[in-house]
C-alpha cells in the first residue's frame, strides 16, 4: 500500500532542472556515492531493455555515449547488455568525459566492447540507445554532432534516449538545434517540464518514468509540501471526480449549471456544449440560446432547461430575459458558438458570484474589454480555457513567455486572479497562486472544431456540482481535461485520429467516466 501511495505521488511531480539538481544534490550529500545510484539506475534502465527487446529478437546495439553522467548511465548499461549476450557497439565523439564516466569507458574497453568515433558502424544495430545528454542541456548541438543526429533521425530501428532526447531543453522542450528523435524514452526520477510542453512531444516517443526511489524528505525540502507543478494522474482524478451519491439525493441538491452559448452562424457550438455538460453528470442544465435556435436544442439535449433569448440583427444572443435569475445558478459558462455581437452580454456576467467558465467568444470579448482590469474586480472565481491565439490576445505580456507555456500561464493566473487553462497537446492549468497542473497525454484527434465546446460543458457540470466543491478549482478543471482527453483517445483507438468529431467524442465520455471509478 505505501509503495503504491509512493508511486503516484511521485508520478505527480514535475521539476526543472535546477530542482533536479538540488535534489540529487541533497541525495549525494547525504552520502549516496554517485558511483552506487550511477549502477543503480543503469540496472534498472537495463532490466527495462531486456523486456522491451529481448535477445535475441534484438542482437545488435548501438549506445551515444556523452561526456557526462548520462554517458556514464549509457556505458553501464553497455557493459551490463554485453553480459547478457548482446553484441554492443559504442560511439563516443567526445574524448574528454567527466570522471566517473571515464572509469567506465575504460572498463568497457577492457571487455572488448568496441568504441567508435564515427558512427556509421552503429547504422545497422538493431537498437540504438541514446546516452550523448541528460537534464540540463542547454547549447544547441552544433557540427559534426548536429549532422550525426541528423543520420539517426533517417533510421528505422528504435531509438531509446536515457533520461530526454539528446537536444531537448529540458524545461521549455525546445529542440536545441537538432535533436535526437526518440521511439522511447526513460525519464530518470523524477519527470521534468520538457515531457508536457508541446514542443518536444514529436521528439520523446513514448515516456516511462524510471523510479529509482529519490527519498520523498528530499523531494519535499526542494519543492515544498504544495510542489508547484504537478502532473495529473487517474488517483488524482478519481480523487476530483463525482463518483457516488447519496441513496437520498435529487437533482437540485446535484448542481445547476447554465450554458451562454451560440448562435444562428455557430448554432453547433450551442449543442456541442451542453453535451459535454450532459456527460458531466450535473443535476440541472440550463442552455440560454437565440430564440430561433430553441426548437435545435430541445431536439438534441431534451433534459435541458432551453431559454431562448432575444437576438442581435446578425443572429447573436442580445440579452437574457428579465426572467433569468443568475443568482440561482452553481456556476455559469459562456462562450461557445457566442460571436463577437454578444460582447454586452458577457460583460454583465462579470458581476456573477458563481463561478464564471469563459470559453471561445466570451474569451474574445473580454479581451476587447481589457482582461486583467476587468477580472480583478470580480468577486467570484473565474475560468478561463484559451487555445494559444486567444491567449496571446487575452494576455499579451505574459504570451512573451511563450513557448514556455508553464512560465505563461503561471505569470497570466497569478495577474488575473483566474483559473487558466492553456489548451494544447499538454494543456497547463495555472491557479491565482501560480501552482500549474500539467496533463501528460492527448490525441491528436482533438485537434477537430467543436472539442473544446465539449470540454468547456464538462468543465462547467463538474464545477456546478456541490460534490466537487471541497476540490480547489484548479484540480476541478485538471480533472475534466485528463478525463475529454481520455475520450478522445478512447474514440481514436476504436475510430481512428480521423474518425472523432465532437459529437463522437462526446458519446465516449461516460465510457470513460465508468472506467475512472476503478
Amino acid at each position: 500500500m505505501q509503495l503504491t501511495k509512493r508511486r503516484e505521488q511521485i508520478e505527480q511531480i514535475v521539476v526543472t532542472a535546477e530542482q533536479m539538481r538540488e535534489i540529487e544534490g541533497r541525495i549525494f550529500e547525504a552520502g549516496m556515492p554517485v558511483a552506487a545510484l550511477m549502477e543503480k539506475v543503469a540496472g534498472l534502465i537495463t532490466r527495462r531493455i531486456q523486456t522491451l527487446y529481448p535477445y535475441p529478437q534484438t542482437r545488435r546495439v548501438g549506445v551515444l555515449v556523452g561526456p557526462g553522467h548520462n554517458g556514464g548511465d549509457a556505458l553501464v548499461v553497455a557493459r551490463e547488455l554485453r553480459y547478457q549476450g548482446y553484441e554492443v557497439l559504442i560511439y563516443r565523439p567526445i574524448n574528454k568525459l567527466k570522471e566517473l564516466t571515464s572509469h567506465h569507458a575504460h572498463y568497457a574497453e577492457s571487455l572488448g566492447i568496441p568504441f567508435y568515433e564515427q558512427i556509421q558502424p552503429l547504422l545497422d544495430c538493431d537498437l540504438i540507445i541514446d546516452g550523448l545528454f541528460g537534464f540540463g542541456q542547454t547549447r544547441s548541438l552544433e557540427g559534426n554532432l548536429a549532422d550525426t543526429v541528423k543520420q539517426l533521425n533517417q533510421l528505422s530501428q528504435p531509438i531509446l534516449s536515457i533520461d530526454l532526447p539528446s537536444g531537448i531543453h529540458t524545461d521549455t522542450g525546445e529542440v536545441l538545434g537538432t535533436a535526437i528523435r526518440a521511439s522511447r524514452t526513460f525519464c530518470l526520477g523524477l519527470w521534468k517540464q520538457a515531457y508536457l510542453q508541446d514542443q518536444g512531444l514529436d521528439y520523446l516517443g513514448e515516456a516511462e518514468l524510471i523510479d529509482f526511489g529519490i527519498p520523498l524528505a528530499d523531494i519535499w525540502a526542494v519543492l515544498g509540501q504544495s510542489p508547484g507543478l504537478m502532473r495529473v494522474t487517474s488517483s488524482m482524478v478519481r480523487d476530483c471526480l463525482p463518483l457516488k451519491r447519496s441513496a437520498a439525493t435529487y437533482k437540485y441538491k446535484e448542481g445547476h449549471l447554465l450554458l451562454i452559448c451560440g448562435s444562428t452562424q455557430y448554432s453547433g457550438g450551442a449543442i456541442l456544449t451542453a453535451l459535454g455538460a450532459r456527460a458531466s453528470g450535473v443535476g440541472m442544465l440550463s442552455v440560454a440560446v437565440p430564440d430561433s435556435l430553441k426548437p435545435l436544442l430541445v431536439s438534441h439535449v431534451p433534459e435541458s432547461l432551453v431559454i431562448g433569448c432575444p437576438e442581435t440583427p446578425s443572429g447573436a444572443i442580445a440579452q437574457l430575459p428579465d426572467s433569468v435569475n443568475l443568482s440561482k445558478f452553481s456556476a455559469i459558462a459562456c462562450g461557445p458558438g457566442l460571436t463577437l455581437d454578444a460582447k454586452s452580454l458577457v460583460q454583465g456576467l462579470m458581476g456573477v458570484e458563481c463561478p464564471l467558465i469563459l470559453d471561445a467568444d466570451g474569451l474574445n470579448s473580454l479581451a476587447e474589454l481589457k482582461t486583467i482590469p476587468t477580472l480583478i474586480r470580480r468577486q467570484g472565481a473565474t475560468v478561463l480555457t484559451p487555445h494559444i491565439g486567444e491567449f496571446k490576445r487575452l494576455f499579451p505580456d505574459s504570451a512573451e513567455l511563450l513557448p514556455n507555456r508553464v512560465s505563461a500561464v503561471q505569470k497570466a493566473s497569478v495577474l488575473s486572479r483566474s483559473v487558466i487553462l492553456l489548451k494544447g497537446a499538454r494543456s497547463a492549468i495555472a491557479n491565482s497562486q501560480g501552482s500549474v497542473w500539467l496533463v501528460p497525454e492527448s490525441t491528436p484527434a482533438l485537434a477537430r472544431g467543436g472539442s473544446g465546446d465539449v470540454l468547456t460543458g464538462l468543465i462547467g457540470g463538474l464545477v456546478a456540482q456541490p460534490a466537487t466543491a471541497k476540490f480547489p478549482l484548479d484540480a476541478i478543471v485538471a480533472a475534466a481535461v485528463w478525463w475529454h482527453a481520455k475520450a478522445g483517445i478512447l474514440a481514436a483507438q476504436e475510430r481512428t485520429e480521423l474518425g472523432v468529431d465532437a459529437f463522437t467524442l462526446s458519446e465516449y465520455l461516460i465510457p470513460v467516466f465508468q472506467d475512472s471509478r476503478g
